[in-house]
């Protein structure tokens, strides 16, 4: 073990964590495509068999009471079926999936049938890897820089499908949520009293805006993950954290808001809708990094 000492010094770890941090990206990629596809599937499933009506098991197979089955998809997962171009259905070879890399080898294009091949895959993965270089440089070994890549990693899949779909998935904030207060337990972040009263905070300091909103205007202000999103930030970073993460997210929600109103109508429009998950994202990383000097720095956030 002793010669494998130098892996975790100060001037090569960082590195390490970009490769390991390009390669996660890759995958991260997968997951940004695939997992608002397949909570779709399961409504959809869902729902047909609501429709159904009543089933039950019928020597092992699921059928309505009217002997209909209820539609069969073919399978769909993270890792079924294999990665493949959505134009000509080329199947990805593993020497064109190296994160960035193969992207600029094949000018953004696919090798097949020259279609192009989005920006957001080499970013996803330039961002993965840039940030598991700045956790593991601002943490040093140890599990503080493990679970910083975690959190850089989910923020960043929940901010572009939020982005995209308008969901923030239970599949990634709930156990975002939980990985905080486990680390936690050791003092990773914040003592673990602080990361449970975050969490806490986090979840009903939106959940409360939410209602207000509701009562007010009697529509919904924003969704129910950006409450679990919010409480997983307070399960990482503690409860003390929490103002500058819900001001800084809302200062920087309301700019790009503003700027996305615009470039869709040319006006004001109050009825204009945006999406809160990136810019919770954005101020929990930036939260996670500079956190402590900004509340050393501003005087009202010492009043928490």
């Amino acid at each position: 073990m002793a010669e494998l000492g130098w892996l975790t010094q100060p001037a090569v770890l960082p590195w390490i964590a970009l490769v390991v941090g390009l390669c996660f990206g890759s995958f991260l990629g997968v997951v940004i495509h695939r997992l608002p596809r397949m909570m779709e599937r399961t409504w959809r499933a869902d729902c047909a068999e609501l429709m159904a009506g009543e089933t039950r098991s019928i020597a092992g197979e699921t059928r309505s009471v009217s002997g209909q089955a209820p539609p069969q998809e073919p399978r769909y997962n993270l890792l079924v079926p294999r990665s493949a171009c959505p134009c000509c259905g080329r199947g990805i070879k593993a020497i064109e999936n190296i994160p960035v890399l193969s992207w600029l080898a094949l000018r953004g294009k696919c090798a097949g049938c020259g279609a192009r091949i989005s920006l957001r895959y080499p970013l996803v993965e330039l961002l993965a890897g840039l940030g598991a270089a700045g956790s593991a440089a601002h943490f040093g070994f140890g599990l503080a820089a493990l679970g910083g890549m975690l959190f850089i990693w989910c923020a960043i899949a929940l901010a572009l499908i939020d982005h995209a779909t308008g969901y923030l998935p239970d599949d990634i904030t709930l156990p975002l949520l939980w990985a905080g207060l486990l680390l936690n337990l050791g003092g990773a972040f914040v003592p673990v009293h602080e990361a449970v009263i975050g969490a806490a905070a986090g979840y009903l300091s939106l959940w409360s805006v939410y209602w207000a909103y509701k009562l007010l205007r009697g529509v919904e202000g924003m969704g129910y993950g950006d409450f679990k999103m919010t409480a997983a930030v307070g399960a990482f970073l503690g409860w003390k954290m929490l103002p500058l993460v819900i001001l800084l997210s809302s200062c920087v929600g309301l700019l790009f808001g503003l700027v996305q109103m615009l470039a869709a109508s040319g006006k004001w429009d109050g009825s204009f809708k945006f999406h809160f998950g990136p810019y919770i994202a954005i101020a929990g990383v930036v939260a996670m990094f500079f956190g402590p000097a900004l509340l050393a720095a501003v005087p009202f956030f010492n009043l928490f």
